[in-house]
Formats: C-alpha cells, structure tokens, sequence
C-alpha cells in the first residue's frame, strides 16, 4: 500500500497538471474564437468563387483550354495532407490521418506522392512508403494562418502541376470545422479545377444557370483567376484546420480537466483511508501498551 507521503505527492502532481491543461484550454477558446471567425468570412467567397469558375469553365470548354482545367489521366496522384503542428488535440491529427489512409488505400493501384502541411502528417507518413516531395512546418503552430503563406504553397503546387506531367490529379486533404466538438476530414480535388459538369455529376447542387460578358479574352481572364482559386483552396483549408484544431484541443483539455479532479477526488479519498487506518493502528497500539502495562 502507498505511504501517505506517496499519495500527497500523486495529489499535488495530478493538481499540478489540471492547472496546465485548464490554461490550455482557456487558450484554445481564445484562439478558437479567432480563427472561426476568419473560417466564417472565407466561406462565402471560397464557395461563390467555386461556382462561378465552375460555370465559367464549362462555357469555354470547347473555345479554350489551360493547364490547371485540361483533364489528365488517372495514373498518378499528389495529395496535400494539412495536419497540426502540435499534439494535445483530441483525435484531430489521427482523424486527418486516417483519412488520408484510408484515400490511399481506395486507390492503392495509383502511384501516390504527398506534401505535408503540418509536423504530425510529416512525422507520420515520413515512415510509410510514400514519397514526400516537399513539406511545410510551423505555419500552424500560433494558430492563425498567414495568406502569404497560402500563396507560397498554392504558387509551388501550380509549378509542380504544370512542370510534371505525370501528375495526374491534385487532391487536398484538410478538417473541415463544423461545431466545437464536431470536425469533418475532407478530401477534395484541387487540381484540375474541375468543371462544372464534373461537380454535378459527384452529387453537388448544379449553380443557376448564368450569362456572362467577358470584358477581357477568355485567356488572360482565366490565367488570373485560376491561380487565385488554388491559393483560395489552400487558405481555406488552412484556416478550416487551424478552427478545427483548437476545437478539438477545447473539447480534450476540458475533458482532461475533469478526469484530473475525478483523479483529485479518488486519490483524496484513498489518503484519507490510509491516514485513517494510521490513526488507528497508533491508537491500537497505545492501547495494547497500557493494557500489557
């Protein structure tokens, strides 16, 4: 049995960690709030972008044709895995992973490369037979996202994309935030843009049908508004990340929180019983003195 030295000692260090992880979760609030509300102002104009370049590029199909739209085989993937740079998060990083995974395991007959937006992604599959081409670490880790950032990562996917023609399909995966306790992985494709026929046919809600004047040629219109929609991608799924990261980190350490005063109460009730059990093996022994006395 503990000595009650022991179980004082067991006390103050369980109360010593509640102490940290009620801190951090104070600060995932903070950060959380933050970054939601940068979620909440993306959306709109990711998803109007999304439609209207959807649209756009159905219409000019026929008329005109660029690298980021025109359709490639189905040989070879690159996917753009965006993990958190730090632990402590509930089951973000594992959920994120294993979606990815479980991606990879569908389509095992591809050949597959990955970038890594993330330390725990890159930790994780820096062990498993993929080919990491580049990674990014850090960029995460205060909780808010930087759009230059996003744009250095979008700029060196478009190059990679373009330069190796081998690269059939872009595909980004990310967590999605719905609610404090609810994030939904994500997998969706990047690159080619896909057109809006293609989006009907995955199960969207086609886009209202919609006429458009074009004040500029197709080329230069669509040379500027396709990159923008990859870096838009990008930072979206960024800060879709950062959300749901601190969420989860919310939820754990609250949840840590109150396993550690359970703990409190269980290890309390023990030093009382091992103090009470002394108590009364010294009275026992008084007793026995005087009585032999």
């Amino acid at each position: 049995m503990a000595s009650l030295l022991d179980m004082r000692r067991r006390i103050k260090s369980v109360k010593n960690t509640q102490q940290i992880t009620k801190a951090m979760k104070m600060v995932a609030a903070a950060k959380l709030k933050r970054a939601q509300d940068r979620v909440t102002a993306s959306r709109p104009f990711a998803g109007k972008m999304t439609e209207v370049l959807g649209g756009l590029s159905a219409k000019v199909a026929d008329d005109f044709s660029h690298p980021l739209l025109d359709a490639r085989g189905d040989e070879k993937y690159l996917v753009v895995l965006i993990s958190a740079d730090k632990g402590l998060a509930g089951a973000f990083n594992a959920n994120v992973i294993k979606a990815t995974q479980a991606f990879l395991k569908e389509n095992s007959a591809k050949q597959a490369e990955m970038v890594a937006v993330g330390r725990k992604g890159r930790d994780f599959f820096k062990r498993r037979e993929i080919e990491l081409t580049d990674e990014y670490i850090g960029l995460t880790g205060s909780g808010q996202v930087n759009y230059p950032d996003a744009v250095e990562i979008a700029e060196k996917l478009i190059r990679q994309f373009t330069d190796d023609t081998s690269i059939d399909k872009v595909f980004v995966v990310f967590t999605e935030f719905k609610t404090v306790l609810s994030q939904k992985p994500v997998i969706q494709q990047l690159l080619p843009i896909p057109r809006a026929e293609e989006s009907e046919a995955e199960g969207e809600t086609p886009s209202a049908e919609a006429e458009y004047i074009y004040e500029q040629p197709a080329p230069e219109i669509f040379g500027h508004l396709l990159p923008k929609y990859v870096i838009t991608q990008i930072y979206r799924g960024m800060l879709e990340s950062v959300a749901s990261e601190q969420g989860s980190r919310m939820t754990a350490m609250d949840s840590a929180s109150k396993n550690a005063g359970e703990l409190i109460d269980t290890l309390t009730l023990n030093m009382n019983r091992i103090r009470q059990a002394a108590i009364t093996k010294e009275i026992i022994e008084v007793v026995s003195g005087a009585a032999a006395a």
